[in-house]
Formats: structure tokens, sequence, C-alpha cells
């Protein structure tokens, strides 16, 4: 809008602003909008690193304490007493006998003792031959110190081999559960096993 004053015209800057002259208010800012609540997928996604790390923690301490291969007794099967004396195997050998540090044989049944992995007789360099002739005479030594029981988990008998797989422990004068598994981890030169991949010995 203009006007002329003393013949000049004089233009006035037209005001947009809502406010009145001479106001030096801003206008409101416009509030802010909530957050939306956060979805158990964003939830999930954030706290996994932490349920792992704790799932992982937790599976360590529970494979390293003894037994942890054995289930609770209504999973397994009634305990079988074993009685003889364990030759090794071979020509001439007897109805009881030893393959190797975590496998024996009761007549044309072959064992295989759950929670371990030992060095194999067939073996790959001369440590490893070594170790495992350690590890059978170890395991034949438990063998023949008197009877003890076998059980087996009601939902894995057997292996995909076809062998027997069963807890072996002895019941001791005083009432101690001594278990064969861990005996040989301690006196043996066994490693803990509870399946899948293992590690080699040379």
């Amino acid at each position: 809008m203009a006007r002329k004053r003393d013949n000049v015209v004089v233009f006035r800057r037209r005001r947009w602003m809502s406010q009145p002259r001479g106001s030096n208010q801003r206008p409101p800012k416009r509030p802010e909008q909530p957050k939306p609540p956060m979805s158990w997928r964003r939830a999930l996604h954030e706290t996994r690193p932490f349920v792992l790390m704790i799932a992982l923690a937790t599976i360590s301490y529970v494979t390293a304490l003894p037994g942890a291969y054995e289930p609770p007794a209504f999973l397994q099967s009634e305990p079988e007493l074993i009685s003889g004396t364990f030759t090794r195997c071979g020509k001439g050998r007897g109805y009881y006998c030893v393959i190797d540090g975590d496998t024996f044989r009761i007549g044309k049944r072959s064992i295989r003792v759950v929670g371990i992995d030992t060095a194999e007789v067939d073996a790959g360099c001369p440590a490893e031959a070594e170790q495992a002739e350690l590890s059978t005479a170890a395991l034949q030594s438990w063998l023949n110190r008197g009877p003890f029981e076998m059980t087996a988990r009601i939902d894995e008998p057997t292996d995909r081999w076809g062998r027997e797989l069963r807890i072996v422990k002895r019941i001791e004068a005083d009432q101690r559960v001594n278990r064969l598994a861990d005996w040989m981890q301690t006196e043996g030169g066994a490693r803990d096993y509870l399946g899948g991949w293992r590690a080699g010995w040379c």
C-alpha cells in the first residue's frame, strides 16, 4: 500500500504476521508428538545380545557341573546292574571287553559311555595313539573295580551307529555316586562331550 507525502511515494511493508505491531513474541512451538510405544519386535531386537550372553553363560556353567549330562531319574530307564571282569576286545576276548576309552562290549552289545569323548585307538598320530592307550586302560580299570549300573536316556537310547548310549555309575559303600564319565575326565584323559562336533587329538 502506498501514499503520497510531499510528492514522494512511500511504500509500507505489509506485515503478514498475525501478532500486533511492535510485538516481539514468537509464535508458539508446536507441541511434540508423543513417541509411539515400543513394539515387542523392537524390544526383542534390542535385548537380544543381553539374552544371548546370559544363555551362553548359563550353558557354560551347567555343562561344567558334574553329571550335567545325566537327566532326572524319570527320564532314564531302569538301572541295569553289571558285574564281570573286563578284558581288551580282540582275539580271545571275554564276554566283557573294552574297545577304547569310551566304548566297551557286553557280549554282542556295544556300549558308548555318555558324557565323554576319548582318543581313538585307530589313531591319526602318535600322540593320539598314546592317549588312546591311557584312556582305554583307565576305563578297563574302573569297570573292573566292582559292580556298576547303567541307565539310558529314554529319549536317546542309541546313537546313529546302533551303539547303546549309557550313563554309567557306581554307588560306593558310603553311598557316594561315582560317575564313570566324571572319573574319566579327571583320571582317564577324557573330554566333556554332549554330542555334535568333536575336536581332534593330534
